[in-house]
C-alpha cells in the first residue's frame, strides 16, 4: 500500500476536521458523536498501523514505506521507519483508542477534547516517522500546542500554572535544538536524516567535525559534534524529562485530566528517548562518548533521587509522575552505555513503560472519578469493596516494581545488564532503584488498597464498570506478553539496535584514529626542530 505512513498519520487529522467543520452543538447527541468519530478515527488508524507492522521487514535495518515528496522552497516531506521507530508508532496508535474510551464521562467541551487528542496524535505519529530535520522539528514542537491546551482547559485547579510550566520548560530547550538544526543545514547542506535522493548524503551518513578546539578559554573536547550533542540534549532531557530538568513533569501530571497523564506518561516522554536514538547517538557519537559518563550518572542519580522523592509524596499522580521520572532515567542510562543490551534494554523500558505507567495513571483516574481526590490518605481499605480494582492496581504496581514475568523486569535488566559492562559504580547505584521502587509502589498500594474499610466517605464506592475492565484488558495482555515473550520486541529492534551501535562504534574509532594523527602530524615539526 503506497503512502501508508501517511495515511496513519492523517486519519486522525481528518477526523478533527470533520468535528471541527461539521459537528454543532453541545447537547448529548453531540456530545455523544464527537466521541465515536473520534474513537472510530482511533480503532482505524490502529488497525492500518498493523499493516506497516505485518509488512515490516525487522532483517532489513534501513529505512522502510519511504515516502518522499518536495514539501515547500526545496525542503522535502521524507517519512520513513525503522526497527527502532517502527513500534513507538505501534504504540501510540495502540493507547489511543484506550484514551479516548477511559474519557468517555467527560462533559465539558467534549468536541474541543477530542479535537485535542486527534490532533495531538498525528504530531506524536509524525515524530516518529519523519526523515527531515525540519519536518521533525515541526511535529516535535507542535505537539506542545494540543497538550497545553489538554492541561490548561481540561486540567485541576492549577491547570494555568502547570500547563506554562510544561510549555515554556520543552519550547525553551528546544530553541538550542534550533540553532543547532541550523547549523547542522549550513554544513551538510541538506536536511535530510535518512533514505535520502541520490545525490544527495543523509545526515545520519554525514560526518561532523569532531577535533577537539578552544572557546573563551574552555577546550571543546570532540568539538563541533559535542556542541551539537549538548544543543540537542537540552532538548530531549527535557522532554524525557531527566533531573535536574524533571520539575515540570509533576506539576503537569497532577494537573491534567487522567486521558492526558496517561498521552504525557505513556508517549510524548518517548519522544526524547527516541530523540537520543534517532539523532545524538548516531550524529554525534563522539560527542555522545564524550559526555557519556555525565549523563549515565545524573541518570543513576535521578533514579536514586525521585525515587527518594516519591516516598515522601501525598499525592497519588504526582507519586506515580516521580516514578516515571525514575524509570526514565533507566532509558537514558540504557542508551548511553551504547552497546547492545543497554541500547534493546532502553527501547523495551520505554514501550514497558508506556502500557504500564499508562494503566496505572488509569487506575489512579478510576477512584478519582468517584472520590475526586488524589489525597492517598483519603483512602484505604478498597479491596473490601472493589477486588477487581483491587486485583489489577496490584498486577501494575508490581509490573512497574520489575516482578519477572512482567515487561517492567525485561527492560530494567538488560538497561541494568548494559551498564554494568561500561560502568560497574553506575549501574550499582542504578540498581538500588529497584529496592527504592518497591517501597514506594507497595506503600502506596498498601495504604490505598488494604486493610480495614474505616472511611465513611468510601463505605458506598462501587468496583470497577464493565468498560473500565475492558480499558484495563489490553494493557494487562500486552505487559505479559512482553514479559513472558520479550523476543516479540528484540526480535524487531536488535538488527537495527545492532547497525547503530556498529556504526557508533565505527565512527568513534575514527575519531581515536584522527586524533592520533593529528598528534603525530603535530609532533614530526617539533623533532625536526
Amino acid at each position: 500500500m503506497e503512502n501508508l505512513l501517511s495515511i496513519v498519520t492523517f486519519i486522525p487529522l481528518l477526523a478533527a476536521g470533520i468535528l471541527a467543520l461539521f459537528l454543532r452543538g453541545d447537547d448529548e447527541g453531540a456530545r455523544r458523536n464527537a466521541k465515536w468519530v473520534a474513537m472510530i478515527a482511533t480503532l482505524a488508524t490502529f488497525f492500518v498501523s498493523l499493516f506497516i507492522l505485518g509488512g515490516f521487514d525487522s532483517s532489513n535495518t534501513g529505512f522502510q514505506f519511504v515516502e518522499d515528496h518536495e514539501w515547500l522552497m526545496g525542503l522535502h516531506y521524507r517519512m520513513g521507519v525503522d526497527g527502532i521507530s517502527v513500534l513507538f508508532v505501534i504504540l501510540t496508535t495502540f493507547l489511543m483508542p484506550l484514551v479516548i474510551w477511559s474519557a468517555w464521562d467527560v462533559t465539558h467541551r467534549v468536541k474541543e477534547y477530542m479535537i485535542a487528542f486527534l490532533v495531538l496524535e498525528a504530531l506524536m505519529l509524525g515524530v516518529f516517522m519523519a526523515l527531515d530535520l525540519v519536518l521533525f522539528y515541526v511535529f516535535f514542537e507542535a505537539g506542545l500546542i494540543p497538550m497545553f491546551l489538554i492541561i490548561g482547559i481540561w486540567g485541576g485547579a492549577n491547570r494555568i500554572y502547570a500547563s506554562f510550566k510544561f510549555f515554556l520548560y520543552t519550547f525553551l530547550g528546544s530553541i538550542l535544538m534550533l540553532v543547532a538544526m541550523i547549523v547542522m543545514y549550513a554544513q551538510a547542506g541538506t536536511t535530510c536524516i535518512g533514505a535520502c535522493g541520490e545525490g544527495t548524503t543523509a545526515l545520519l551518513d554525514y560526518e561532523f567535525a569532531s577535533t577537539t578546539f578552544s572557546v573563551l578559554g574552555i577546550t571543546v573536547t570532540g568539538g563541533l559534534q559535542t556542541m551539537l550533542f549538548l544543543a540537542f540534549f537540552a532538548s530531549f532531557a527535557v522532554k524525557m524529562p531527566m533531573w535536574p530538568v524533571h520539575t515540570w513533569l509533576p506539576d503537569a501530571h497532577v494537573q491534567a485530566p487522567t486521558a492526558g497523564s496517561v498521552i504525557l506518561a505513556a508517549i510524548l516522554l518517548k519522544m526524547g528517548g527516541y530523540g537520543f536514538l534517532r539523532f545524538s547517538l548516531p550524529m554525534f557519537p563522539v560527542g555522545a562518548d564524550v559526555l557519556q559518563d555525565f549523563v549515565l550518572w545524573i541518570s543513576a542519580i535521578a533514579i536514586v533521587y525521585t525515587s527518594l522523592v516519591a516516598l515522601v509524596q501525598e499525592d497519588m499522580k504526582k507519586l506515580i509522575a516521580y516514578s516515571s521520572v525514575a524509570h526514565m532515567g533507566y532509558v537514558t542510562m540504557g542508551i548511553f552505555a551504547m552497546n547492545q543490551q543497554g541500547l534493546d534494554g532502553a527501547i523495551f523500558q520505554m514501550l514497558s513503560h508506556g502500557f504500564i505507567s499508562g494503566a496505572l495513571f488509569l487506575c489512579v483516574g478510576v477512584i478519582y472519578d468517584r472520590m475526586h481526590t488524589r489525597d492517598i490518605d483519603a483512602y484505604g481499605g478498597l479491596v473490601n469493596k472493589m477486588p477487581a480494582y483491587a486485583l489489577v492496581f496490584m498486577f501494575f504496581t508490581m509490573a512497574n516494581v520489575g516482578l519477572p514475568g512482567t515487561s517492567g523486569f525485561v527492560g530494567e535488566f538488560l538497561t541494568l545488564m548494559g551498564t554494568f559492562k561500561v560502568n560497574t559504580w553506575v549501574a550499582a547505584v542504578a540498581a538500588l532503584g529497584v529496592i527504592f521502587s518497591a517501597a514506594y509502589a507497595l506503600w502506596l498500594y498498601r495504604r490505598v488498597v488494604m486493610g480495614e474499610l474505616i472511611k465513611e466517605s468510601l463505605k458506598s464506592i462501587k468496583d470497577m464498570t464493565r468498560r473500565e475492565k475492558l480499558i484495563f484488558a489490553p494493557l494487562v495482555f500486552m505487559t505479559l506478553l512482553l514479559g513472558i515473550y520479550p523476543a516479540s520486541v528484540t526480535n524487531i529492534i536488535s538488527p537495527s539496535v545492532a547497525a547503530l551501535v556498529e556504526q557508533v562504534e565505527t565512527a568513534k574509532a575514527d575519531a581515536g584514529l584522527m586524533h592520533e594523527t593529528a598528534e603525530a602530524d603535530h609532533a614530526a615539526p617539533a623533532a625536526a626542530h
